[in-house]
């Protein structure tokens, strides 16, 4: 039986009919004979197997997941967010109090039961690498037991309990349809007793995955057909059979049960049973108040703020929070809820030039246009483009009122007149998108930002009557924020001209590489010929500049300043018109005497210049900073500090400064340190409703949009993207909570085929109860027979960084491996279901332990737990150590290592405390498996290409050489299934760089980036990928697919749980040989030249001047 598209929305008809229940999105489905539960709205929910009406077994706001019911069919496991982490619990099926059986304080997803009564479930928590593996725990006494296999991520046993077959690998991450990559999900089968588990599915790349067995056969899921399907094969893997064939719709979480399985199709559930083959949606409806969709009131809408902007005058700010337009007063006023129409989302609202109206971006229409909106929130809004075809971004409206400046995700910066709604497209940008834009004082040019060809900024002005560009400034400087002078005289802008190196010279340890700290100048264009600078020194001549002849007539004619124009522009009642004499303008650049810096976001008045100033400290707060405009000796003043963005008014009296919570206006002439408590906006009573059903409809259509429009490839990888959109829209009206949005935003974009595609975040239903869990950095065994619970490994770091160690470790603790604590502060800790209750909310604090040694004697101590992040990190860290020592030990300390967990900014660290220490090894192994991806590929890189192509000999001493910290010996790089995305990079540019072989196994296969910018209404995001990587053949590289390692090298499940790492040792070996044949010791320095009466004697081996 094939279904197509029409097929998942019957169910929803005949149930509507059927009963006068509702239909509601199904996910996670779990049979037991007659009964089936599955869970909708973030509870669990039970029906008979014929379909129903269904009754609500869990009504906590904690999310439920995973469902699955005990052999007796008496008992349902699940897991569950109740106090924030998910862990697993169990209930009876009739109804009753959840029992909690983990207290991992990480994820733990229910996988099954055990023939024998316990609950398995998959977990990290065990591991040291970060990999799932599959733990059973017996309900009765809570106790888990790790099934001895190092990577194991969904299973079932055949009825004897001595069989598992099991998923390996979890989950890649990134929705896609399709994939082939390195970490493509493969059933395997373990027997208790041997050697090691073995693949049963490995013919075919794609996805096999969640077996089951019935009756001799396994049962699993697979794309084989290009669909996600129910297939079957014997034990052994071979007579392979499929059994359901859907088209477009994939199978997911499926369960058997007596020979029926059912599974997830869309927002339904089916079952099909394996005797007959039939195959059929469960009729089900909810008897439910869908409490979720009611309407729901944001009590912090700051957490939700987009944009803010400045009334002209100053006295009102307009907000964009959660897609919705307000406007809230400076002082006293009418707080304006502009729009109320939850259904559409609007961005960057901005006050025109009049104050009376607000010029927004809207999604009305089902694409993004500006719209014009009453500042005071009576009237209809009013639609000013019709041109929209992808997405917008902040807008700039002219001084007169007539032009609005906006910038899209084609890169295109354009101008779009108010009255008609006109647009004219003023440019493209090669790279990425634009700088700031900013209008001269009467509105005719737009000065912009712009990179050029070499990706340095360019700043240009455009000039709306003829069309015509000027550049400013030249692509040899990176420049950006232009403003104006409001006399229409200067053209302020920030430029990163001073590139004197902080760090003098390479030479100290790890090379000290070249860091420009302060690079941003200040500088100034004369628009016109023969304008004194405003900042130079008073000398005899000043005074004597020319009035232009035009600051109050187009036409440059009409007087000097006696005129009655130019006195009214003098006197603040007309406005300047701008005379630009482009002959020569590159060459009329002042610098304004201030010292360079970290700058951004330069603002200007008749007064005053403005911008943040950022030190030099990691996540340091931005300074305000204010210079006079004046050629007495005017020093900057620090105005406020830790700002993260700031807005001049339009008539430059006042001043909007953002922080991290709060806005604040002050006045623009404000001296040194302002007091921000006098000058914050009260939003104190600022709370406003939302429509969960209308924001769903919003954000699908708004997450289909956004791919379309971030997506790298602008042709969908050939789909009819339209019919993307009428293929799953219709499920958005089953949606009744955020979680099921996220479900169905993953099935619409996984048609993609694409990675780096993840659906994430949003405005999920959370537990009233977010408790935090700690720990102590070990595992403990409950030993009821020495009073409390024994120390059975204490994870052990780098000695090097104390400060990284056990709690339990630490300097001054020392509690060892053995040791038994018998109560934590205060409590016993048998009396407990285990130690961690008694560590809730103790990360970080001090907490007082009662221990046991192993000779008997008794002590307190105080120790520090960590959090559950931290001690992963702590596992991670063991897992590495005892990489490092294993290298060490094997090569007699003539190979190196290093391992990098990611590729991200803060992962160089890992690069400098590694790489460093053996940099002059005869062998190195970058291992880069598990590498979770960044950016910094080519910092590592361009080290490891550094050749070293002469030596440095004094009178004593070791040699050394040039390139400093150059790696002379020999190196290869470890991968495997998880190495993914920078990582992969680095892996093949590694061997495409000719540096050496990749060994391992065949990788991830993501490499088209993403910026993550694409978010939705609530903050969530269904991610695009970008940018594509090719090489210099024409191919695109590793998407899909993966990078191949040179030497393929698996790490067993069974193997490695032993404590085994076969690719640690294949590497280790490659480089013994290849040190062997060539071991590149380093060369002597030759005899030193003899004077003689002759001359120099050199040694014959050297060349004579």
């Amino acid at each position: 039986m094939r279904t197509g598209v029409g097929l998942v929305l019957v169910l929803a008809a005949a149930t509507a009919n059927a009963t006068s229940a509702a239909p509601g999105y199904y996910r996670f489905p779990a049979l037991s004979g007659e009964t089936l539960v599955f869970v909708a709205e973030g509870d669990l929910f039970r029906v008979p197997a014929t379909g129903g009406v269904a009754q609500r077994l869990t009504t906590h706001a904690g999310e439920e997941s995973y469902p699955a019911i005990s052999p007796d069919g008496l008992t349902v496991a699940f897991s569950a967010s109740y106090e924030g982490p998910t862990e697993v619990y169990t209930m009876p099926l009739a109804g009753g109090l959840p029992t909690r059986l983990t207290w991992e304080g990480r994820q733990a997803l229910v996988v099954g039961w055990t023939p024998d009564g316990k609950v398995l479930y998959r977990t990290e928590a065990f591991s040291t690498l970060p990999q799932a593996q599959l733990v059973a725990v017996d309900p009765a006494s809570k106790r888990p037991t790790v099934l001895p296999l190092a990577q194991a991520a969904d299973g079932c046993f055949e009825p004897s309990g001595q069989v598992l077959y099991f998923t390996r690998l979890p989950f890649q991450g990134s929705h896609t349809k399709r994939y082939q990559g390195g970490m493509a999900q493969q059933v395997w089968k373990w027997q208790a007793g041997t050697a090691e588990a073995v693949p049963l599915t490995g013919d075919f790349p794609g996805t096999s995955k969640a077996p089951m067995w019935w009756q001799g056969r396994v049962y699993f899921v697979s794309d084989r057909d290009g669909t996600m399907n129910l297939w079957s094969m014997r034990e052994d893997g071979s007579d392979l059979r499929q059994h359901t064939h859907h088209e477009g719709w994939d199978v997911a979480t499926p369960s058997l049960s007596a020979g029926r399985i059912a599974y997830k199709l869309g927002a339904d559930i089916r079952i099909f049973d394996i005797a007959s083959g039939h195959d059929a949606p469960v009729p089900i409806a909810l008897a439910s108040d869908f409490e979720q969709l009611r309407e729901k009131w944001l009590d912090a809408p700051m957490e939700y703020l987009t944009a803010a902007h400045l009334a002209p005058d100053g006295k009102r700010v307009v907000l964009t929070a959660r897609g919705q337009v307000f406007v809230v007063p400076v002082q006293q006023g009418r707080l304006v809820e502009v729009t109320r129409r939850p259904g559409v989302r609007y961005r960057s609202a901005r006050f025109a030039p009049d104050g009376k109206s607000l010029l927004a971006l809207s999604d009305e229409s089902g694409e993004v246009e500006w719209w014009r909106l009453p500042a005071n929130g009576v009237g209809a809004p009013e639609r000013l483009t019709r041109d929209g075809k992808v997405l917008r971004f902040d807008g700039v409206p002219s001084p007169d009122g007539k032009w609005i400046a906006t910038w899209d995700q084609d890169q295109e910066l354009w101008i779009h007149e108010v009255a008609t709604g006109r647009g004219v497209k003023v440019a493209t940008s090669p790279h990425e998108g634009f700088g700031a834009v900013s209008w001269s004082p009467d509105g005719r040019y737009l000065a912009f930002a712009m990179p050029a060809r070499n990706t340095l900024s360019t700043i240009n002005l455009y000039d709306t009557k003829g069309g015509a560009t000027v550049a400013v400034t030249s692509d040899r400087t990176d420049s950006d924020e232009p403003v104006w002078s409001p006399d229409g005289k200067w053209l302020y802008f920030l430029s990163d001209r001073n590139l004197a190196s902080l760090v003098p010279s390479p030479w100290g340890p790890r090379q000290p590489e070249p860091f420009v700290d302060r690079p941003t100048r200040i500088f100034a264009v004369a628009l016109q010929e023969g304008l004194r600078f405003p900042f130079a020194a008073e000398d005899e001549l000043a005074g004597g500049e020319p009035q232009a002849e035009d600051t109050a007539s187009p036409g440059g004619k009409g007087g000097g300043s006696g005129t009655p124009k130019a006195k009214a522009a003098a006197e603040g009642q007309g406005k300047p018109v701008v005379r630009l004499e482009v002959a020569g303008l590159q060459r009329r650049l002042w610098e304004v005497p201030v010292d360079p810096g970290r700058f951004d976001s330069l603002a200007c008045n008749d007064k005053r210049l403005f911008w943040l100033s950022h030190p030099l400290e990691r996540d340091a707060e931005g300074e305000l900073v204010a210079l006079d405009i004046s050629a007495k000796d005017a020093k900057p003043v620090t105005l406020a500090k830790g700002v993260v963005a700031f807005e001049l008014s339009l008539d430059g009296k006042q001043l909007l400064l953002r922080t991290e919570k709060a806005l604040f206006v002050i006045d623009a002439a404000a001296g040194e340190k302002v007091d921000l408590d006098e000058a914050r906006v009260d939003l104190g009573e600022w709370r406003f409703s939302i429509d969960p059903r209308e924001e769903f409809r919003q954000m699908f259509r708004e997450a289909w949009r956004l791919e379309r429009d971030y997506f790298y490839d602008r042709k969908m990888h050939g789909l009819d993207w339209e019919g993307v959109y009428a293929k799953y829209a219709p499920l958005v009206e089953r949606v009744a909570d955020r979680s099921e949005l996220a479900d169905l935003l993953a099935q619409m974009v996984s048609e993609l085929s694409a990675l780096h595609i993840f659906v994430r975040g949003g405005d999920l239903r959370q537990g009233n109860d977010e408790i935090h869990p700690a720990s102590l950095g070990a595992v403990l065994e409950r030993d009821e027979a020495a009073g409390g619970w024994r120390v059975a490994h204490r994870y052990a770091g780098d000695a090097e960084y104390p400060e990284e160690l056990s709690p339990l470790a630490r300097p001054g603790v020392g509690v060892q491996e053995g040791d038994v604590i018998t109560a934590i502060n205060g409590v016993a800790t048998l009396s407990v279901p285990h130690p961690a209750v008694l560590l809730r909310g103790q990360a970080g604090r001090q907490v007082l332990l009662h221990v046991r040694a192993v000779g008997g004697s008794e002590r307190d101590v105080v120790v520090e737990p960590i959090s559950p992040e931290e001690e992963a990190e702590l596992r991670y860290d063991e897992w590495e150590t005892t990489r490092r020592r294993r290298v060490e030990e094997a090569s007699g300390g003539r190979i190196g290592y290093v391992h990098l967990r990611a590729m991200g900014g803060r992962n160089y660290t890992e690069w400098a405390r590694n790489f460093y220490p053996v940099f002059d090894r005869q062998g190195l192994i970058v291992d880069v498996r598990h590498n979770r991806g960044g950016n910094i590929d080519s910092w590592i890189l361009e080290k490891l290409l550094r050749k070293a192509w002469f030596y440095w000999q004094g009178r004593s001493g070791l040699p050394t050489w040039n390139m400093q910290y150059a790696f002379r010996g020999h190196m290869v790089v470890l991968v495997d299934q998880r190495t993914a995305s920078d990582g992969e990079a680095f892996a093949e540019g590694f061997r495409r760089l000719g540096l050496g072989k990749v060994i391992g196994m065949r990788t991830w296969g993501g490499e088209i980036w993403l910026s993550s910018a694409n978010t939705l209404v609530d903050k969530g995001i269904a991610t695009a990928c970008e940018t594509g990587v090719y090489g210099p053949e024409g191919e695109w590289l590793i998407e899909g697919w993966g990078v191949e390692p040179d030497v393929v090298v698996d790490n067993l499940p069974v193997a490695t749980f032993r404590g085994e790492d076969a690719q640690l040792e294949a590497a280790i070996r490659h480089l013994e040989a290849l040190i062997a044949a060539d071991p590149r010791p380093v060369p002597p320095a030759p005899p030193y030249p003899l004077v003689t009466p002759a001359g120099v004697q050199r040694h014959p081996t050297q060349p004579q001047r």
